[in-house]
């Protein structure tokens, strides 16, 4: 499986991504890699429901995704990675997943997380995974849709 791309983002499929973020990653299958969503089978069912026309997605538990990632049976697949928390990437790429990048697009608001920009707020446990992922060599940045300038993630959490 090829990863074309890696999203942060707590809505998972939505407008944003069923018609922007699709088409500029050329991805043909969408992975929601989540333990919690994998086990809400009305949520799996909505989100299964929203996949733009021609784009297969799953909604399935992290262990079954890397279990996926490495099958070479699925070497053909153009994955975009949906993910609801930073620990979610981090439990992907300590279980084999290589990328380049991971976006993050949209963190909603809660009591103890703090705003780092108009759509994403992190809770501690999400600045240590980012922190983490970082350390790995591996591009965290800020942008809600594809055409939004690149803004580095470390650059808004260093003083956190």
């Amino acid at each position: 499986m090829e990863i074309n791309f890696v999203r942060i983002d707590d809505r998972l499929i939505h407008g944003q991504v069923a018609s922007i973020w699709v088409k500029e990653t050329r991805c043909n299958k969408i992975f929601v890699c989540s333990d919690e969503v994998a086990e809400d089978k009305l949520r799996k069912t909505l989100l299964l429901k929203v996949a733009p026309p021609g784009v297969k997605a799953y909604v399935l538990p992290i262990d079954k995704v890397l279990e996926v990632y490495k099958n070479p049976k699925y070497d053909s697949f153009k994955a975009l990675i949906l993910c609801v928390k930073p620990g979610d990437v981090l439990r992907l790429i300590e279980g084999g997943m290589v990328m380049k990048s991971v976006n993050l697009g949209g963190m909603c608001f809660k009591t103890g997380r703090t705003q780092i920009s108009g759509a994403v707020s992190l809770g501690p446990e999400d600045i240590d995974a980012l922190n983490k992922i970082h350390e790995l060599g591996i591009e965290l940045e800020l942008r809600k849709i594809a055409s939004d300038s690149k803004i580095d993630v470390m650059s808004k959490i260093k003083d956190l």
